[in-house]
């Protein structure tokens, strides 16, 4: 696919009565500083006519003087030192782009580095927090490549700013305003109580020698599949696995559940070892937090089971394990994790966090689930898009979930696997047992 760049600019927020704030110091929460220090990159097509792009430009500008942290920068605040979001109306990357072909001849069904070319480039060090590229081929069809820095916000608040836009685009409300932190958000108990093992859940001590994250020298051996989930099979594999149970296991836990056994099989792992999976859990509502609350509150629940159990024992052990440890991650669970976060024990020990990105998580895995995230809602006056999913991410282990384009309740699963491992996955892919 050969895409070629027209332009790039910065779109900044527009004001009502046109005078612009003035600069704001908004310091990182304990929940920003132990998230993932990554790019969210996400793709949206739509089919022709697709919006305009003064449409969409127009409709950013009056989104981002709500949303300003998605307009400023991430650095530090010169008065105190402090790790800060600087709202200084920096403004959004915006990148135009155009591709002499049909989108349906052109884009991928599923992530490969051929995604890649949907986004600006991504290298270096990036000045702004949110990079838009908008890419439009020869049928009209538009691609929007979304990314956004994870240290601003997490996928609810994320989600919150593509429906605000979509509205703001269309002349509507757009709903209520982003709540952002502030120091007295996260305050710890009179007299805290650490509950729980943060030090080796969010946190970890490193070792001198280790080498983590991305060494770039395993992508070219790790193929995304795509695994298409119908309403009734996932109707199915919930009705057995939930049978004899008060409540149904939730489609998300008998989905991960499914995953978790079928690339545990297709690892081809002995049965003594251990299998973690990493999930997310917001904490909005378990800390009786505001909804519209515009950064980062989550934490992680991590379900644990051997090998052996996964494999010889049915599905509705999987689902359980899932269920119950994120059960474990509720309100009482944060406020053990804000009573140590804020009690400078992390740094006197020199602990660093847990969320970083890897090549391989084998024999591990890793979850990011949109599933209850209104995606599809991204309207711009000429519908919802016909197609979104992540981008190209090859970290072996780590799972989209995203509802379907169809609609029709079926799920879609971004799955990164090493080439030797994919016809096994395939053919155990759509078997329960």
């Amino acid at each position: 696919m050969e895409v070629k760049v027209l332009s790039s600019k910065l779109v900044k927020p527009a004001y009502n009565g046109g005078a612009a704030p003035t600069t704001e110091y908004i310091p990182l929460s304990i929940f920003d500083k132990v998230t993932y220090q990554m790019q969210m990159a996400i793709i949206y097509a739509f089919a022709a006519p697709a919006p305009s792009t003064a449409a969409i430009e127009k409709g950013l500008t009056a989104v981002l003087a709500q949303y300003r942290a998605f307009a400023g920068q991430i650095g530090v605040n010169p008065d105190n030192g402090v790790p800060s979001f600087i709202l200084n109306d920096r403004g959004v990357r915006v990148v135009e782009a155009s591709v002499d072909a049909d989108m349906v001849d052109m884009a991928p069904a599923k992530p490969t580095p051929e995604l890649l070319k949907l986004h600006p480039d991504l290298e270096g060090e990036l000045e702004e927090v949110v990079l838009l590229q908008l890419t439009r081929f020869r049928c009209g069809s538009l691609a929007i490549g979304f990314t956004s820095n994870h240290v601003a916000a997490d996928g609810h608040a994320t989600s919150n700013f593509l429906v605000a836009w979509g509205r703001a685009t269309r002349g509507l409300p757009m709903g209520p305003p982003p709540v952002h932190h502030h120091r007295d958000l996260f305050k710890p108990r009179s007299s805290p109580r650490v509950e729980h093992d943060h030090r080796n859940r969010e946190y970890y001590k490193p070792s001198p020698t280790a080498v983590v994250g991305h060494n770039g020298n395993g992508a070219d051996n790790i193929f995304i599949h795509k695994a298409h989930f119908t309403k009734d099979f996932i109707a199915g594999m919930r009705a057995n696995a939930s049978e004899g149970r008060g409540r149904p296991f939730s489609r998300f836990e008998i989905i991960l559940a499914h995953l978790w056994r079928t690339m545990t099989r297709a690892r081809g792992l002995s049965p003594e070892e251990t299998s973690t999976i990493r999930l997310s859990v917001d904490g909005r509502h378990r800390l009786g937090k505001p909804a519209e609350y515009f950064g980062n509150m989550v934490l992680w629940a991590f379900p644990r089971a051997t090998v052996g159990d996964l494999l010889n024992r049915p599905l509705k052990h999987a689902a359980q394990v899932i269920h119950d440890e994120v059960a474990r991650v509720d309100g009482a669970y944060f406020q053990s994790f804000v009573d140590f976060a804020t009690s400078g024990a992390a740094k006197k020990e020199r602990l660093s966090r847990s969320a970083l990105c890897k090549d391989v998580l084998c024999p591990d895995v890793e979850v990011d689930s949109w599933l209850t995230f209104p995606f599809y809602e991204l309207d711009f006056g000429t519908g919802s898009p016909s197609y979104f999913m992540p981008s190209y991410f090859p970290t072996e282990g780590m799972l989209f979930l995203a509802p379907s384009y169809i609609g029709d309740g079926s799920v879609d699963a971004f799955v990164p696997v090493f080439g030797h491992n994919l016809q096994a996955f395939k053919e155990c892919c759509y078997s329960v047992e």
